[in-house]
């Protein structure tokens, strides 16, 4: 008999920052702007624990690397499309069993006072395209 569903362990990475081009403005593609984004990974760290072995566990800073790279290339016209790329990309590990990505994009062409447009996407492996 099994026991009770043990929690996900969490690895989080906030405040990326990379400069985009992403938007569906002409000035948004030829200016570009700040985008900031979050990562969550869920996955179990136990087996990293016990052999304080990096190869046990997610190397959050290759993740911090590609997420950034995701943001700086590649210009996509939503901050949705945008947030799926970034999903598969922490994915991508078999050991992680589910992720949100935050997209911050605090110049957004609004013509109002504000502070931030949040998107946030979860996912779970084969949820993603």
């Amino acid at each position: 008999m099994s026991g009770p569903a043990v929690p996900p362990d969490v690895i989080e990475i906030r405040g990326i920052r990379g400069f985009g081009r992403h938007g569906v403005f002409t000035h948004e593609r030829a200016d570009g702007q700040e985008f900031v984004v979050d990562v969550r990974l869920e996955l179990d760290t136990r087996a990293a624990a016990a052999s304080d072995d990096l190869a046990d566990t997610v190397n959050y800073g290759v993740v911090a690397e590609q997420v950034h790279a995701a943001i700086e290339n590649d210009p996509v016209d939503l901050i949705e499309t945008l947030a799926e790329r970034i999903a598969t990309i922490c994915l991508a590990d078999p050991r992680v069993t589910g992720t949100a990505v935050t997209i911050h994009k605090p110049s957004a062409p609004i013509t109002v006072p504000f502070d931030d447009v949040v998107l946030t996407v979860q996912r779970k492996p084969g949820e993603t395209p």
